[in-house]
């Protein structure tokens, strides 16, 4: 008695035809009909009949059925039990500070309970320094912003990120409504990242576009600072929602900027799958699975899916 022939005969059954269970297979009728002839002489009875209605089990079948099932979960669970036992190896993942802050604990949980033979070492710099370390090797999996940076990876498009508007509530210049638009920011007083950040390249030609110069007091490269800058009152920032994944509820007013082109795609980079160990791709797996579950629960300010 061969696997093959357990798979066919419940496929039959769940399909009631020959035919439909042949072209879910993928093997020809003829075929089918005759592993399943040969398992009913080797167990010596009639397993299926045929009726107008299509094909059914009889009751030595509908038996065999039910143990059948049974057999092949456990074949498929052994299968994958082999599959997670070898599925070991390292793996470097790069963040910028922001996704990070919302992504980088709940994929290391994940990565743990599913693929604990996997260690993975977790980088937390700028984007464009994670492009560049992706294409020496340093990094197996990166998560970028720039379309033009990542073409040269092998890219997944993974979410769109709303902006906002971060600040104190009393801050001079806070919008107080339930959106803004860029045009109407420009004397707010704004902390944001140097001109090299994609955050920061992206949000001076969305400023062009609305016709308005930023205010910009001061520029700050780490998270940290920059957002210890925005609770203290000194300035507003504005960022992606999960700026302020960290921060208490309530501690600080997020007002969504209303323009279309204030807002980025979250692209998920890695090497090439010639390139990338299976434990890289059970990794790129869970990357992109924690992701949109973070965005499904809510839990990832501004997040939405991308849309393919």
């Amino acid at each position: 008695m061969e696997l093959r022939q357990l798979r066919y005969f419940v496929r039959i059954v769940e399909l009631g035809s020959f035919s439909q269970a042949a072209a879910a297979l993928g093997v020809v009728t003829s075929a089918l009909s005759q592993q399943v002839s040969r398992l009913e002489s080797e167990l010596a009875t009639r397993l299926l009949k045929r009726s107008s209605a299509g094909v059914q089990p009889t009751e030595a079948g509908l038996a065999f059925l039910h143990q059948a099932q049974l057999a092949l979960r456990h074949v498929d669970a052994a299968a994958s039990a082999a599959r997670s036992a070898r599925l070991s190896g390292h793996v470097s993942i790069g963040m910028s500070p922001t996704t990070a802050s919302v992504l980088g604990m709940p994929l290391i949980l994940a990565m743990r309970d599913r693929h604990p033979g996997v260690r993975v070492h977790f980088v937390e710099t700028l984007s464009g320094h994670l492009a560049d370390m992706l294409t020496a090797r340093a990094l197996d999996l990166a998560i970028l912003f720039r379309t033009d940076l990542a073409r040269r990876f092998s890219v997944m498009p993974l979410l769109e990120e709303r902006l906002f508007v971060i600040g104190r509530p009393l801050l001079s210049g806070m919008p107080s409504r339930r959106s803004v638009r860029l045009a109407a920011l420009g004397s707010l007083p704004l902390v944001l990242p140097s001109a090299p950040h994609d955050l920061r390249s992206m949000l001076d030609q969305a400023f062009v576009r609305a016709r308005v110069a930023p205010n910009v007091v001061a520029e700050i490269d780490g998270l940290s600072i920059l957002m210890d800058l925005v609770t203290s009152g000194f300035a507003a920032s504005i960022q992606p929602g999960a700026a302020i994944a960290r921060l208490a509820p309530g501690e600080l007013v997020a007002v969504p900027v209303a323009d279309a082109n204030a807002r980025r795609t979250i692209l998920l980079a890695s090497l090439s799958d010639d390139e990338l160990s299976p434990a890289g791709r059970a990794t790129r797996a869970v990357m992109a699975e924690v992701a949109r579950r973070l965005v499904r629960e809510q839990l990832w300010a501004g997040g939405y899916i991308h849309e393919l």
